[in-house]
């Protein structure tokens, strides 16, 4: 579970974000700010996983907030303003949504995001009678086999119905390879 912090001095867009997560199981808003004097006084408490940050807002603007802070979370920033793209990525953010975004533009950024934390991501998988959640850290490797796809982990295997390996590629992070036309690897266990 990844733990969100929400900081915009609209209303309407905290309220729209907060909405958007809530749909995620794997993210969870920790606590909700209208200005940035508040939440940096939060962060200097409290461990977050992830900031959504709006930059124009009164008194400590989003870019003033990100460096003051010596330790950051990761930061998406969320502003109606194109301008500030260069300066927050010269600040090492994470991602730049531009308002008014939708909850697919929001869950492409945190597919992202997901992506960059191989040691907690996981990956839904159908099987033929149920849905199954898995760490990507429990999956050895994947073999495609017909029209379906195996998936080889610490404890056994999952077979997967209708999904080709392809699909399955884009989805990992970047610790799977593909070695074969019928194998994708976690490099993680690799050891000769």
């Amino acid at each position: 579970m990844y733990k969100c912090l929400i900081i915009d001095d609209e209303v309407p867009a905290r309220a729209l974000i907060s909405n958007h997560l809530s749909k995620l199981p794997d993210f969870e808003v920790v606590q909700s700010f209208g200005n940035a004097i508040e939440a940096f006084v939060f962060l200097q408490q409290n461990e977050i996983d992830l900031i959504f940050l709006d930059v124009q807002m009164p008194k400590m603007t989003g870019i003033e907030l990100v460096k003051s802070l010596n330790k950051k979370p990761i930061i998406i920033l969320t502003t109606a303003h194109r301008d500030y793209a260069v300066e927050g990525f010269e600040l090492e953010v994470f991602d730049y949504l531009l308002k008014p975004f939708n909850y697919f533009e929001l869950k492409k950024a945190l597919m992202k995001f997901e992506k960059k934390q191989p040691d907690s991501a996981s990956i839904c998988l159908k099987s033929f009678t149920e849905y199954r959640f898995l760490q990507v850290n429990e999956i050895l490797y994947l073999k495609a086999d017909n029209n379906t796809t195996d998936f080889y982990l610490k404890d056994g295997t999952v077979v997967t119905s209708f999904n080709t390996l392809k699909n399955f590629e884009i989805e990992l992070p970047n610790i799977f390879i593909r070695i074969h036309k019928s194998y994708i690897i976690n490099m993680n266990f690799i050891t000769k």
